[in-house]
């Protein structure tokens, strides 16, 4: 995603070098951020972006993604969001939780537990220790403009960030044991995106609906999940009871109880289809967004040796078909 920064990285360990791309911006800085403010938004509006981070906000309106990792080096670790607060920098140290908490932690375990040595926590001198081999993105330091809080807050993916090696840019050497430090991991992390529930949400007269807003009670996101073009939703959930809330439109707002199992073993997460019912009394509105700049891609559609991944590696996104074939091979 940064090819301007890997041409210019060396290959020393420790040092940043590449982290920018040739207009000497950090990508992983560059996105829209939910905690940054509506004003501060507003100054840089998607045109004026960098062309890499408008390629990955643009991939992500064509594609619904559900499960996504991007791919670092400098630590050995599973990070998960949020990267940033608005309860301010002076109190790193403290975990930002999105309303999905559970699930994030679940997914970085997979990750690092699959792990030939992430769960240890402790694998490179300036970074960690990290509890299980996992943390929370904002409890390491706080990071603005990142794609993982940008992929979950605007795009319903969630992401994780993994740090894979010590090392910013392995020796060429040392990628087939890489290669296999990672490959069971990996493959169990995208088995994951079968956690939870998916189906369509149909109107009044059976057709599929966009944009109609799947909520699940007490997880209310800063942008409500919402279906796609083809009516469809995912929403990865652990096993567990939940109660959803359907709203479309022209319509009542659908309320269910329901039941989820454990997905991944059987490789299909819960499907239910939501049936709604017009109404001709009732105004639909819309849950307010805590953050109005929610709207923000809807509408069009540095560090030390000590800090985060230099960011000219790779992201992976899943589906809900995995074409991944060089993992199996």
């Amino acid at each position: 995603m940064n090819p301007d920064g890997f041409d210019e990285a060396d290959t020393h360990c420790l040092f940043s070098q590449g982290r920018f791309n040739y207009n000497g911006v950090d990508l992983n800085r560059g996105f829209p951020d939910a905690f940054a403010g509506l004003r501060k938004q507003q100054e840089l509006n998607e045109e004026q972006r960098e062309a890499e981070v408008r390629a990955v906000m643009g991939w992500l309106r064509t594609e619904t993604f559900v499960l996504s990792a991007n791919l670092h080096g400098g630590a050995v670790v599973a990070s998960y969001p949020y990267d940033n607060s608005n309860r301010g920098f002076d109190l790193m140290g403290v975990a930002s939780i999105t309303p999905d908490d559970d699930v994030f932690v679940h997914l970085a375990k997979v990750y690092s537990y699959n792990h030939a040595s992430m769960k240890q926590g402790n694998l490179c001198e300036d970074s960690g220790p990290f509890r299980d081999g996992i943390t929370n993105g904002y409890h390491w330091y706080p990071l603005e403009g990142g794609m993982q809080d940008y992929n979950y807050v605007w795009a319903q993916c969630l992401e994780l960030t993994l740090e894979l090696s010590c090392c910013k840019f392995p020796h060429w050497k040392e990628l087939p044991a890489l290669w296999m430090d990672n490959k069971k991991a990996l493959l169990a992390y995208i088995q994951q995106v079968h956690l939870g529930i998916k189906g369509q949400v149909f109107d009044g007269s059976g057709t599929p609906v966009q944009k109609a807003v799947v909520e699940v009670e007490g997880r209310r996101n800063m942008c409500p999940f919402r279906t796609n073009q083809y009516g469809e939703y995912y929403r990865l959930l652990l096993p567990g009871t939940y109660t959803f809330r359907v709203m479309y439109p022209g319509h009542e707002v659908l309320t269910e109880t329901l039941s989820i199992p454990y997905g991944p073993d059987q490789y299909s997460a819960m499907k239910h289809n939501f049936m709604l019912q017009r109404t001709t009394s009732a105004t639909f509105h819309s849950p307010a967004d805590p953050s109005s700049s929610c709207n923000y891609t809807l509408h069009p559609k540095g560090g030390s040796a000590t800090t985060r991944s230099t960011w000219s590696g790779l992201t992976v996104g899943f589906g809900l078909v995995t074409l991944l074939q060089s993992l199996i091979e």
